[in-house]
């Protein structure tokens, strides 16, 4: 087992439809109906065992979403790249096309200056446990729900909330998930950090940060 750079990554599945997305591997594909998803599922299932190494996998009619990430060590290595290109090439074999619309990953992120006196009320009131990776976050047991994170705040800002969205998308959707944003109305806060991370608001105030990998290695 290896661990790789975002960049090696990226040129290891460049032309697949896999990307990197918030520390995971993710792949969106669509079929013809829910039938044919599940056939591709059962093929990716077959692989993974073959592997030792399995993805999560979320099924809809005609929909397979995919994402991998090694958990025993709670971050991407080489063992990762070996399973999207075979699952790539699956696709390929059973004719199974790329879903229109790029992976992305949303999280909720809380302002707080004392997050052990909250996290208990979070964790509670959504059904959530301690995040694998992270014992300061919150992750829905069922890996369906965004992640709840926590943020230290020595006071608010005046016109700012206590609670944002992050959304993490691949380092070359980012500018666009931007532009797209402020087309939409949308005001620029700071891009001090981009391409790591841009922070927008509404026109109301309520703030929204666009991340991608860019310079997280």
């Amino acid at each position: 087992m290896a661990d790789l750079t975002t960049g090696e990554i990226e040129d290891a599945l460049a032309g697949t439809p896999w990307r990197v997305v918030l520390g995971r591997l993710h792949a969106h594909f669509r079929t013809p109906d829910f039938v044919s998803a599940l056939a591709f599922v059962q093929r990716v299932a077959e692989e993974a065992e073959l592997a030792g190494h399995h993805p999560d996998v979320e099924l809809q009619h005609g929909y397979v979403a995919l994402s991998l990430v090694s958990h025993d060590v709670a971050r991407l290595t080489d063992r990762d790249v070996l399973l999207a290109r075979r699952v790539a090439q699956v696709a390929d074999e059973l004719g199974v096309e790329q879903a229109p619309g790029a992976p992305q990953a949303v999280e909720i992120a809380v302002d707080t200056t004392d997050d052990s006196r909250i996290r208990p009320f979070w964790a509670a009131v959504l059904g959530y446990d301690a995040a694998p990776d992270d014992e300061d976050a919150l992750a829905d047991p069922h890996g369906l729900g965004p992640q709840v994170w926590f943020q230290e705040a020595d006071a608010a800002r005046p016109g700012r909330g206590r609670l944002h969205v992050d959304v993490s998308v691949a380092v070359d959707e980012g500018p666009g998930r931007v532009e797209a944003a402020l087309a939409a109305g949308g005001t620029l806060v700071t891009d001090e950090h981009a391409p790591s991370w841009w922070v927008l608001a509404d026109a109301d105030g309520n703030e929204v940060c666009v991340s991608t990998a860019a310079g997280r290695d």
